[in-house]
């Protein structure tokens, strides 16, 4: 059994994370076109389920159907509504290999959506029907990565909870392969500049439509050679950058405009769960301070076990 924040090593696992970003960027190509378009793209996302990561379920000719990337099993599978059950083994194949599989698997599911293209966020866009490149794989490492996702998104529904304004899930964007969960202040942002690698600018400009506080998890790139957290805000409230936030790993990288917190200072933490806590809250904060949010309209205790929120006790005092 895979320990609780298990140990991640970005240099090591490299080749296996870019091998599964290619698979779930194929993966990701069926919520895109199979579902409508819903605000922030927040429909094409994955979740992180116990087995790994899930679509949500998309439309097909007499029902639905969800397909699942099983990191326990090393496997790709769907289920629908209509019965079918199926799938294959995740073993290194090459993408046009897995994306050729893929589309095979919902063919016979009668899941009619093409899932043709190439990835998203990506410097090189390799077509998946081209990509024909050796991947390296690795099981063992497969389920540590699924673990560390895990454990993240736990600590992120909690935090989720904390807030009654418009929030995200907690979910996996295989575009940027990060798991993300964004609180918005209710107003509207400037127009995004866009400029993300083969990203049309129009989505990237809906997505940033209204002011966020986005925090995130992922396992490494973009100038940090190692898995982290990261919190941001948009648009970048002035002195952000200078903001006091915690734990004391946290630090400000400015070629990103984010603040960082590494993942193995979470896990080596006495309570990790805690010392991510610490950071969700405390760069919320910075960015909801300077920002001008209205703090006491948006925010409610963090939720309880079995407990539905106390409205009476709150208006009453």
């Amino acid at each position: 059994m895979t320990e609780r924040w298990p140990k991640l090593d970005y240099e090591a696992d490299r080749p296996v994370i870019e091998s599964l970003h290619a698979y779930v960027q194929v993966l990701g190509k069926l919520p895109t076109r199979a579902l409508p378009w819903c605000n922030h793209s927040w429909h094409l996302a994955l979740r992180v389920v116990p087995r790994g990561f899930r679509t949500y379920p998309v439309e097909m000719p007499g029902g639905e159907a969800e397909v699942i990337f099983d990191c326990l099993s090393s496997a790709v599978a769907i289920e629908t509504s209509t019965g079918f059950a199926d799938g294959f083994e995740v073993t290194g194949q090459t993408v046009a290999r897995f994306h050729k599989q893929l589309s095979e698997l919902l063919s016979h599911a009668g899941v009619t959506t093409s899932i043709a293209g190439a990835p998203n966020e990506v410097e090189e866009a390799i077509p998946f029907r081209e990509d024909t490149a050796e991947r390296a794989w690795d099981e063992a490492a497969l389920t540590r990565i699924h673990r560390a996702f895990s454990d993240a998104n736990r600590v992120f529904e909690r935090f989720r909870s904390g807030f009654v304004g418009k929030s995200s899930p907690s979910h996996l964007f295989w575009g940027s392969f990060d798991l993300a969960v964004t609180r918005f202040s209710g107003r509207e942002a400037p127009l995004h500049p866009g400029g993300f690698p083969n990203l049309p600018d129009r989505v990237t400009r809906e997505a940033y439509s209204h002011e966020v506080a986005s925090a995130g998890f992922w396992l490494g790139g973009g100038g940090v050679d190692e898995a982290a957290f990261y919190a941001y805000g948009y648009p970048t409230p002035e002195g952000f950058g200078e903001a006091e936030v915690a734990p004391d790993a946290a630090y400000w990288l400015d070629s990103l405009g984010e603040f960082i917190l590494p993942y193995a200072a979470v896990r080596e933490a006495e309570d990790p769960e805690g010392a991510l806590m610490q950071f969700l809250e405390s760069t919320y904060a910075a960015v909801a301070d300077r920002g001008g949010w209205d703090r006491e309209a948006l925010e409610i205790p963090r939720g309880a076990y079995g407990e539905p929120y106390d409205v009476e006790a709150q208006r009453t005092g």
